[in-house]
């Protein structure tokens, strides 16, 4: 309400002003009409004719109406080039700031709590570059200033800059149209002023701020790289540490281009995702799946059995695919695509050389124009008393652990709830363990909506697995041959046998012994990198799981593209990593996929949104498949189409997901989805169908009740 009686009372005054036709005294000709008037009031009472051009000027500037370019004129034809300056100089920023508040205290929220999705990129930048834009407008007068004093304030800048920065940006602007308004009879009008040679002095000054950051920049790489000697040559254009998802693509890239590659790997090519993430547990999860539907077959009409098999025949088909699908990483092919590939232990030794320890025994020196750090990410294993005692595997060491196994574990204890713990606790428990997840925090997969969490957790304890949430693990003990684990819960203390323990509570980055912190690197449980993915040193890159935010093969490769282009192409053209549509999946069943906002996160960050949903038992195929349970759920921005997030819990989620990306990606709405034609029937006309019931939901019903009108009459 009282946002409302000051937008009132503004409008009033601004009405005011017109109806008063004052805008007609802040013409060029009134001024030089009533000039000598002015100057005989200025000549009696110099101090008070002074104040009240100086007030009435922050009037005009704050409520930005018309006139203050003609004032500045008047400012310099009254006071002179000197007082002038002084009285337009702080009239002017003062004007503009309380213009500022103004906007900040009326619209700032509103537009944030709007478009705070959108604006997420534009926030960052200007808390971080927000005075050198607004000093780069304030110099240049080719953009209204009352324009740039609205808009800065739905920005996060300080006052405070905002201040002093517009104190110092229009100084050169208010000079030059002072030092006019001393030649005021000379002036036939404000063009004169902005003449084409103005303006070019004017887009100079501007340009100039543009020179100013890259001198600095200059000296900031001088003074980066100033205890190191330079290489006269180099032997390679990019050196690759890292043989995984974002090291694979980034030489892949580079060699594409023909730059001169080596890539390093001290273990096994394609890294985590083919050897120990997302193909060995894919091939897992499918070999469990087909038992669970076996032992369900009365949902089909056939004769419900318990599955026989080997688990050992289990395990070796795991490592057989890991096996098919190994040339697609290989050195061989590799070596094909032009990269060299070197097997070894990497370390930086300065910005340009890297020390490699071959497998060979031998070692090398390598100088390159750039480096690219992929060196992925590994488990992270709790600090709990007793650990090693009782011995625990790794979504890591579990493949090569169990493959030696005839059964699976019989009682085997998962340690944490996120997405790995959940699909390898479903499978084990599918194949046969009697599988205990625990979970410290309140639910599972809590970067999820809690329904969505409650869920999976319902399709867990139905598969046998005791899920235990809000409950910390305190240590391990061993008696002969019996392990356990205690936790606690609620305050009390349980004991719980196991013959594995599978330690799943995340993955931290690989980050010691490359020559990080000789080189002052920046680590923070990740490599700090900038929005260009490059580290302290502008020429050493990271990415991948090292680099984080997300710890997906898909966002490593999505970096590696950045990474890759900005090492050989930076000097020309630099482009920052675009986040802003990244899917993932949670391969459970039933899976759940997501990408873009869910609602726990729009309500954290006070975006604005609409929920429409769809229930996959309405679908005809997921009848006839009976794969029911599950539903599209998507996030559109309140009274439109446009996308803010998309959630998909059902059979092949992590597919279906595809269509909402690319809708995202390219800005395509829900009405786009609808009027696309679906094959029938497929789980993908789910995707159609929570399309259509956006638009019912959204359909203009007093149009509606005139077409029934119409209708009526044409009967």
């Amino acid at each position: 309400m009282q946002k409302l009686t000051i937008i009132i009372a503004l409008i009033f005054l601004i009405l005011i002003f017109f109806t008063l036709d004052l805008d007609s005294y802040l013409s060029l000709q009134s001024l030089k009409t009533s000039l000598g008037q002015f100057e005989a009031l200025r000549a009696a009472s110099p101090i008070l004719v002074g104040f009240y051009f100086f007030l009435f000027y922050v009037v005009v500037a704050a409520l930005s109406l018309p006139g203050a370019a003609v004032m500045t004129l008047g400012a310099g034809a009254l006071f002179g080039l000197l007082w002038g300056t002084i009285i337009v100089s702080f009239a002017s920023s003062i004007g503009a700031t309380l213009a500022f508040l103004i906007s900040r205290y009326l619209f700032h929220d509103a537009v944030q709590n709007r478009f705070g999705g959108r604006l997420t990129a534009i926030n960052k930048g200007m808390a971080k570059d927000g005075a050198y834009y607004l000093f780069t407008l304030r110099l240049v007068p080719l953009f209204p200033f009352f324009v740039v004093n609205l808009l800065m304030g739905l920005t996060p800048i300080r006052t405070s800059s905002f201040y002093w920065v517009s104190q110092l940006g229009m100084l050169a602007g208010t000079l030059v149209y002072v030092n006019a308004g001393t030649h005021l009879s000379k002036i036939s009008g404000l063009s004169s002023i902005t003449s084409p040679g103005m303006l070019i002095s004017f887009t100079l000054l501007g340009v100039f701020p543009l020179f100013a950051k890259w001198a600095i920049n200059s000296l900031d790489r001088r003074r980066v790289y100033a205890k190191w000697k330079r290489p006269q040559k180099y032997d390679r254009n990019l050196i690759v540490i890292g043989g995984g998802a974002a090291g694979l693509v980034t030489a892949y890239i580079g060699a594409a281009v023909k730059a001169k590659v080596t890539l390093i790997e001290s273990n096994k090519m394609g890294g985590d995702c083919l050897n120990y993430g997302c193909v060995p547990s894919k091939a897992l999860i499918k070999s469990a799946r087909i038992a669970r539907h076996i032992s369900q077959g009365n949902i089909y009409g056939l004769k419900a059995i318990a599955p026989k098999f080997s688990f050992n025949k289990v395990m070796s088909r795991v490592i057989e695919i890991i096996h098919k699908v190994e040339p697609h990483d290989s050195v061989e092919r590799y070596t094909e695509l032009g990269v060299e590939v070197l097997r070894g232990f990497a370390r930086i030794q300065d910005p340009w050389t890297v020390e490699i320890n071959l497998h060979s025994g031998d070692i090398r020196n390598l100088t390159t124009r750039n480096i690219v750090i992929a060196t992925g990410a590994q488990p992270i294993i709790p600090t709990l008393p007793g650990l090693d005692d009782v011995g625990y595997v790794t979504s890591d060491t579990l493949w090569e652990e169990f493959s030696k196994m005839d059964a699976p574990p019989s009682r085997l204890v998962v340690l944490g709830g996120g997405p790995i713990g959940c699909e390898l606790a479903q499978s084990f428990a599918r194949l046969g363990s009697k599988v205990t997840q625990i979970e410290m925090a309140d639910r599972i997969m809590i970067r999820e909506d809690k329904e969505i969490s409650e869920l999976a957790k319902t399709s867990l304890q139905q598969d046998g697995i005791d899920v235990l949430t809000n409950h910390i693990a305190l240590r391990c003990e061993r008696e002969g041959k019996n392990k356990f684990i205690i936790v606690e819960h609620a305050g009390l203390e349980r004991r719980i046998e196991f013959d594995t323990l599978l330690c799943a509570v995340g993955r931290i980055a690989r980050l010691e012994g490359y020559g990080l912190e000789e080189l002052g690197i920046e680590t923070n449980n990740t490599v700090v990198t900038n929005e260009y993915l490059e580290t302290l040193y502008p020429n050493i890159f990271a990415a991948g799981d090292v680099a984080g935010p997300y710890q997906f093969t898909h966002t490593a490769s999505h970096q590696a593209w950045y990474a890759a282009i900005n090492a050989l192409f930076g000097s020309f053209k630099k482009f920052k990593v675009d986040y802003s549509v990244i899917p993932w999946a949670t391969f459970i069943e039933p899976e759940v996929a997501r990408v873009g906002l869910n609602e726990q996160d729009a309500k954290e960050k006070k975006i604005a949104f609409e929920v429409t949903r769809y229930e996959l038992d309405a679908l005809d195929r997921a009848i006839t498949d009976s794969v029911t349970d599950g539903f599209v759920k998507v996030l559109t921005v309140p009274g439109r189409d446009r996308i803010l997030g998309v959630t998909i819990v059902g059979e092949h989620a992590g597919d279906l997901l595809a269509e909402f990306v690319l809708a995202m990606k390219h800005g395509l709405g829900l009405s786009k989805i609808l009027g696309t034609i679906h094959t029938y029937p497929t789980l993908s006309e789910a995707n159609k169908y929570v399309a259509g019931k956006w638009k019912k939901d959204h359909t203009p019903k007093r149009l509606l009740t005139w077409l029934s009108y119409y209708h009526s009459w044409k009967r």
